[in-house]
């Protein structure tokens, strides 16, 4: 991706360093398992995150750690990817009438604060509706190419994207709609609600690179990067791998195909209207 020389933006709020006032969720390498298979890119973090009331989440203190050159590069480049993910999505809600609130971007070290709880970095990167901001560790991006196989600059702006999907979700009422539903359902049935929210996420991911490549950000094989992401993070593959088998009654973000299809999709028609996961008969 040719993001450098490219504007930043200046809403990411660094708490690198910084205690997250709370326990970190997990313990041990099942839980770790468990939270990621939950949480990885993008699930509504107030169905497992504990819930702190009257917590400050900036609360912490800030340690005298070295600045690593690779991280802070990592720094500058998500805020590149988010400053994109504002001019795209500015255009395109101002389109339908509406006006596009951003984000904030929170970098965190290990554990952080949020509205809905507070979470170890096990859990991966999340979007909270109820503060509107992204919770991203810069460690994920190593995790993602070491374990999950996923290399790339552009498959880590996959991953800002797709939870920048979910405040754009947030935005149109979509999570509101799914969670005043989602509670009186199966479990079965609230899994597969959970799953179009979040094919839905990978669609407006889609959506947002549409319009990088239009601006010339994209280099040859970034696509490739970004579907190879969206692959390893299915419900499928990281079953498979964790415990050798597939339960797709608990798949709770669609499987390997699904996820990299509607993130093509959105890719190939960069319209937001296209992307209705939840009428089709099967996603």
């Amino acid at each position: 991706m040719l993001w450098r020389g490219q504007r930043q933006s200046g809403n990411v709020e660094d708490r690198r360093g910084m205690g997250g006032g709370g326990l970190a969720i997990g313990g041990g390498l099942g839980g770790i398992v468990i939270l990621v298979l939950a949480l990885l890119l993008g699930a509504d973090p107030r169905q497992l995150l504990e819930q702190t009331r009257g917590g400050d989440p900036t609360s912490g203190t800030q340690s005298s750690r070295p600045v690593n050159p690779q991280e802070e590069e990592l720094k500058q480049f998500s805020a590149t990817v988010l400053a994109s993910t504002e001019d795209v999505w500015a255009d395109i809600l101002r389109q339908q009438g509406m006006s596009y609130r951003k984000p904030t971007l929170v970098l965190f070290t290990g554990q952080v604060s949020s509205a809905c709880g507070n979470a170890g970095a096990a859990v991966g990167p999340f979007y909270c509706p109820g503060d509107e901001k992204l919770y991203l560790d810069l460690s994920f991006f190593n995790e993602l190419q070491r374990r999950f196989r996923a290399p790339g600059d552009f498959a880590q702006a996959y991953v800002i994207a797709h939870e920048v999907g979910h405040h754009v979700q947030n935005l149109l009422g979509t999570m509101e709609k799914v969670d005043s539903v989602r509670g009186r359902m199966s479990e079965s049935q609230a899994n597969e609600l959970s799953v179009r929210l979040e094919l839905q996420a990978d669609y407006f991911a889609g959506v947002w690179a549409h319009y990088a490549q239009q601006k010339g950000l994209l280099e040859a094989g970034d696509i490739e990067e970004a579907l190879g992401a969206a692959s390893a993070v299915g419900d499928d593959s990281l079953q498979r791998e964790t415990q050798g088998y597939v339960v797709p009654d608990s798949f709770t973000h669609g499987t390997s195909e699904q996820r990299s299809r509607w993130f093509r999709k959105g890719l190939e028609t960069g319209d937001i209207r296209q992307g209705d996961t939840f009428s089709s008969r099967s996603p």
